[in-house]
């Protein structure tokens, strides 16, 4: 028997005002990071497209669906968890929000893979150099992640499933929609979360092995490969297991957990943390973020230079004011010397 949260007790639980301030925050700091990335990645595609560097740009062009969504789940936070928009709209922001999450943890867990055998098998990583086979495991990854969560589909238009007159995106769930949804989620902490983790904690703890016990290897490499190893562990334990783990739980106590809703919000700081892992795994990203700060550096310079230069004109032209009054008086006196008789 599954039980599901009635909407007072939910009201009186989860305080909308967190929720909303989490959402803004990640909004603010996800957009121009992954909107640069996107600039990089793309630049570096067309000039030498390499298999990470299409695996990054799938996994920005993932973080930047999850942002466009993201302002339709402010409107319902800043509503009381209330939905007032047309009922496609919920599908379609629950679909894309839940999918992307998870594209996110395969397609980190694909770069990891690359990384790993690029370290452990140099001469395998020359020959799967040709950009198809990322290509190939990006549409394979999209495809698994939207044949999971076209749940949120079925579980709101399915005609034995669906609630009629509901206020609230996919959230309130009947009996008979909670009997379905919690078996699921319980295949989607497995498949979805504990295996792609257990994957990359297994191919950086082989990296880093390998990286510190050949010298050959340059400080810079290992630095790089240790970075990457922290980015993704952190969005895999911060940003993903908690609110996987209500999965779990929610399967052994035989309901849908109320503060699913906090651990939720920890999987929206991962496009917070996605440039991160950009940084340490693409020469591109690295170079174009360092033209951008000495472009800013530049423009702030130049500025100021400009800004200086001015007062230090107008400061000029204050101190020639009096010596030109002074130099007009005493013109005028001499011209009325020269008139008196």
């Amino acid at each position: 028997y599954v039980m599901s949260p009635s909407p007072i007790y939910l009201s009186s639980t989860v305080w909308f005002p967190i929720i909303l301030s989490v959402y803004i925050l990640s909004f603010l700091m996800g957009l121009p990071a992954n909107l640069l990335a996107l600039y990089a990645f793309s630049t570096k595609i067309h000039s030498r497209p390499l298999p990470i560097d299409i695996l990054l740009l799938n996994l920005t062009v993932s973080d930047l669906l999850f942002l466009c969504v993201l302002p339709l789940k402010m409107y319902e936070a800043a509503s009381g968890m209330t939905w007032s928009l047309p009922d496609f709209l919920c599908s379609i922001t629950s679909f894309i929000f839940f999918c992307t999450i998870y594209t996110s943890s395969l397609l980190l867990t694909a770069v990891t893979v690359v990384r790993y055998v690029a370290v452990a098998f140099p001469v395998t990583y020359q020959r799967l150099q040709r950009p198809l086979y990322a290509i190939l495991c990006s549409v394979l990854i999209w495809v698994v992640s939207a044949a999971h969560c076209s749940i949120t589909f079925i579980a709101q238009h399915h005609p034995s499933l669906s609630r009629h007159n509901s206020t609230r995106c996919y959230e309130g769930f009947s009996d008979k929609q909670l009997q379905i949804l919690v078996p699921l989620r319980l295949e989607f902490f497995f498949v979805l979360c504990l295996i792609p983790l257990l994957i990359c904690v297994f191919c950086y703890l082989r990296c880093i092995y390998l990286l510190y016990s050949r010298p050959r290897f340059s400080p810079q490499l290992k630095q790089r490969v240790m970075g990457m190893a922290l980015g993704t562990l952190a969005v895999f334990l911060v940003c993903m297991l908690p609110y996987n783990l209500t999965h779990l739980l929610g399967y052994v106590k035989g309901q849908s957990l109320v503060w699913r809703y906090y651990t939720l919000l920890l999987s929206t700081f991962n496009t917070c943390l996605d440039p991160i892992i950009f940084y340490f795994s693409s020469s591109a990203f690295r170079s174009r973020i360092k033209k951008t700060v000495l472009h800013t550096k530049w423009h702030t310079g130049h500025m100021q230079a400009s800004s200086l230069e001015s007062s230090e004109m107008g400061g000029r032209w204050l101190n020639l004011g009096p010596r030109i009054g002074q130099a007009g008086k005493q013109s005028s006196n001499h011209s009325q010397g020269l008139q008196q008789p």
